[in-house]
């Protein structure tokens, strides 16, 4: 079964130009080391909620917008794999966030459901 990292984040909205590039660089080399797809999605109704919410969660500030991303790879071990390659690459090492990462939530997921 496949595996899935997810990431919420928040981001300037004046960097969406910047994220996209940033994103589309990164993309072949998670590719490159194992990962079957990677999207990345603008938030475009992010309400606030009562007790919590994705804009609380990243505390994203007045100018920022949400971003809800996931990369999906064929299984938990390749992926393993793959992101010690990608953290190592020097690729990657050269890329610059358009966004602070400090704020970001990520953590890896097994599909329980799949329709």
């Amino acid at each position: 079964m496949s595996y899935v990292d997810g990431f919420v984040t928040a981001v300037p909205a004046a960097n969406q130009a910047a994220y996209l590039a940033h994103a589309k660089q990164a993309l072949p080399l998670f590719k490159e080391y194992g990962a079957l797809r990677m999207v990345e999605c603008w938030g475009d109704d992010v309400p606030v909620g009562k007790l919590t919410d994705f804009r609380r969660a990243v505390q994203a500030k007045e100018d920022e917008v949400v971003l809800f991303s996931w990369i999906e790879w064929p299984s938990k071990e390749i992926r393993d794999a793959g992101m010690q390659k990608i953290m190592a690459d020097p690729r990657m090492k050269e890329m610059t966030m358009p966004f602070d990462g400090q704020r970001m939530i990520y953590g890896g997921f097994r599909p329980i459901l799949d329709g």
